[in-house]
């Protein structure tokens, strides 16, 4: 089933942005077959993604692995290029390693950290990430400080102001650009100033934001930020990417080093070859890689303010229709901006992976996903929650899509309240 956009979304858009996100569905193959809402998770890829990983598959299997990537050498410099570009940064300040985790973790677990430093964070910070720091919290003696929110759910930069002027100063701030939990996105390049204006490190998680909505590091003024293929980026899964600006790179050493990004200079030294380029491990995925730079040039093709812009849009009608049409739903996102991510609850429906399986099961399949509260522990305590249901939307959904999905809840509550009970 290939769903067509709406004449509702025509109305709202006009012919020719209607035009220009219909052409993205015709090049996303998987909008013939599902109502995809798990962007936030792993969104649908382009064909010229699709092709550009089989393309290196193939030819590795006709040429072999190493051969192949000497003849492919353009497709596999494109990541860096391309995320250069859309970052504003240099290609030399772009590493490609094999997920946002080992890219988060190449710098964080790099950070010679002293008993009594300080890490300071959010409230909805992402569980991996805080499990990070107790980590070296139990390992080497730190402190993890949680950073205020306002009371409409951004970071709270006084409080930031007044942690940071602290001593001993800190030895860090890490925080979530866009937390899992919910569609609220912190406002970064305030808190990167204020670190800055401190002298302190500033680690940004920009997982979910990166690929979604347009980031100039310059503008941020984070010493290192780190991102996926998978997600808005609409790219393959096992990539991801890290951003370490010239000066940063100068101050501590990545958390692993192999042959690829250090030069074994004699036998008790090493030194490390210039660029980010250092904090890459000789092993990764060679399609996986050709395939990101694909959906990298693809998304400033696609222009990104464009595609930021429309998914806004969508999050804030899905909201509406959501809030209007379905009785119990409960919206948990909070924050003075908000961003693709859809959070929800349904009163009559306490098992949001039961929801979630049973959108699946539909023709066409709805796909959404599940935050528990594993995954941002201090944001779901905060706020009495265990689990939400997450809708997360991009530029290629469609209007009849958000209305497909609104109709399925409304069938689903609407069953457990003349029944008595719930079909999932």
């Amino acid at each position: 089933m290939h769903l067509r956009p709406s004449s509702m979304g025509a109305a709202a858009s006009g012919s020719r942005e209607a035009t220009w996100w219909d052409k993205c569905r015709a090049e996303t193959p998987g909008c013939k077959h599902v109502i995809h809402f798990n962007n936030g998770g792993a969104a649908l890829q382009p064909q010229c993604v699709l092709d550009a990983v089989q393309h290196y598959q193939q030819q590795e299997a006709v040429w072999g692995g190493y051969e192949t990537q000497r003849r492919l050498s353009r497709e596999l410099s494109l990541p860096y290029t391309a995320l250069a570009e859309l970052l504003n940064c240099s290609p030399n300040e772009i590493a490609i390693v094999g997920s946002a985790t080992s890219a988060w973790a190449q710098v964080f677990h790099g950070i010679p950290f002293k008993p009594g430093d300080v890490i300071l964070t959010s409230l909805a910070e992402y569980g991996s990430n805080y499990l990070a720091y107790l980590q070296v919290q139990k390992r080497s003696g730190v402190r993890v400080e949680v950073i205020q929110e306002t009371p409409d759910g951004d970071i709270n930069i006084p409080h930031l102001q007044q942690l940071l002027a602290q001593q001993p100063r800190p030895a860090l701030v890490s925080i979530s650009h866009v937390p899992t939990s919910s569609g609220r996105v912190y406002d970064a390049a305030a808190v990167g100033a204020a670190a800055a204006a401190a002298g302190v490190p500033f680690l940004l998680d920009a997982c979910q934001s990166a690929g979604q909505m347009p980031l100039d590091v310059q503008q941020l003024r984070c010493d290192f930020l780190t991102g996926t293929s998978r997600k808005y980026f609409r790219g393959p899964r096992g990539i991801g990417f890290l951003s370490s600006s010239s000066s940063s790179m100068a101050g501590w050493e990545p958390a692993m080093i192999d042959i690829h990004g250090a030069h074994w200079t004699g036998k008790d030294s090493y030194t490390f070859y210039d660029g980010a380029v250092r904090y890459e491990q000789y092993e990764v995925s060679m399609a996986a890689k050709a395939g990101f730079g694909a959906a990298v040039q693809y998304c400033l093709q696609q222009d990104i303010a464009r595609c930021w812009q429309r998914t806004q849009q969508l999050a804030e009608q899905l909201r509406q229709m959501l809030s209007q049409r379905v009785p119990g739903v409960t919206l948990q996102d909070r924050g003075a901006q908000l961003c693709g991510i859809v959070s929800f609850t349904l009163s009559s429906h306490a098992d949001a992976g039961a929801v979630r399986e049973w959108l699946e099961s539909r023709q066409p399949p709805i796909n959404v996903s599940v935050s528990g509260a594993g995954s941002s522990r201090l944001d779901f305590t905060a706020r009495g929650l265990q689990e939400v249901l997450r809708a997360s939307v991009t530029y290629y959904n469609s209007e009849q899509e958000l209305e497909v999905l609104v109709q399925a809840l409304q069938e689903l509550v609407d069953s457990a309240q003349q029944g008595g009970k719930s079909r999932v």
